[in-house]
């Protein structure tokens, strides 16, 4: 099943995220006159106009009432803002929301409609969706189908993978674990970076180094049908490098450190939901 070429799907907000999905529905032919952009930004809509062919409006109007799916892709802070001359021409769209922290009865009361008939699935992106090498966590609300869940999964694959979760709470475990994760890798890169200067090669060196080898040994760990536990032991030999770089780690505490880290990071997105009124 998917939508109707000529159905409309309409972006709240037309920001990298949204030029992701955008540029892929493209690439999967979907006509750019299907797709109708709100965005308070003259040179956003400029962009996305010249860019894809879409259609661009600078405040909602009655052109969203066609909207067979509604993607909201603005800032969180912003979604009060942007929902209310939205909700009077949405009630009856299917919603995807790729907003981080606004939960499912928020969307739902913003939009005019009832939680408990309300047809939202909440995604949790990261960045590397903006090449097409991301992993959304995606919860959705009793009333939509699986067929609509097909419809959703059909829009986020230009990003990359999907993740679906049976909790709404636990998108705050996929925001600390994936949502965020990205950072986590920068921060180990630049920790490698500025250990290959102390040791005498260049930044970029270091860098270029880092990099290889997180790619490599994912791409392994991916393929690997031994858990990540094994892969680590068979390159760390007793009283070999790898065994003195680890035993260092582990009398510093860095792994019950890092699961803190993401524990905290958990905290921070249930707390921000409490605070978007969810």
């Amino acid at each position: 099943m998917s939508f109707h070429p000529h159905s409309t799907i309409a972006f709240i907000g037309g920001g990298n995220m949204a030029s992701a999905l955008i540029g892929g529905l493209i690439r999967a032919q979907r006509a750019p006159t299907s797709i109708l952009v709100i965005d308070p930004g003259e040179g956003q809509r400029a962009r996305l106009a010249a860019d894809f062919g879409v259609r661009v409006l600078p405040a909602a109007d009655a052109a969203l009432a066609d909207a067979a799916l509604v993607v909201w892709a603005v800032k969180p802070q912003l979604f009060g803002e942007a929902a209310a001359p939205c909700a009077v021409h949405v009630r009856g769209a299917l919603h995807l929301s790729v907003m981080a922290g606004i939960r499912s009865d928020a969307i739902a009361r913003a939009c005019g409609a009832t939680p408990a008939a309300a047809r939202i699935v909440r995604s949790m992106p990261n960045t590397p969706a903006l090449i097409g090498r991301g992993i959304a966590g995606l919860f959705a609300t009793p009333s939509v189908t699986p067929e609509e869940r097909g419809l959703v999964e059909q829009v986020l694959a230009p990003t990359g993978q999907t993740l679906w979760v049976e909790r709404e709470a636990d998108l705050d475990a996929v925001t600390a674990l994936s949502g965020s994760g990205p950072a986590y890798v920068f921060y180990f890169v630049e920790s490698m970076m500025a250990a290959a200067t102390q040791m005498g090669l260049s930044a970029e060196q270091g860098k270029r180094l880092a990099l290889a080898t997180f790619d490599g040994a994912t791409a392994l760990a991916a393929q690997s049908a031994d858990p990540p536990e094994l892969l680590r032991e068979r390159v760390t030999s007793k009283g070999g490098t790898t065994h003195a770089a680890l035993q260092s780690l582990e009398a510093s505490g860095v792994k019950a450190a890092f699961v803190q880290a993401l524990i905290a990071a958990q905290q921070r997105a249930r707390a921000l939901g409490d605070e978007f009124g969810g």
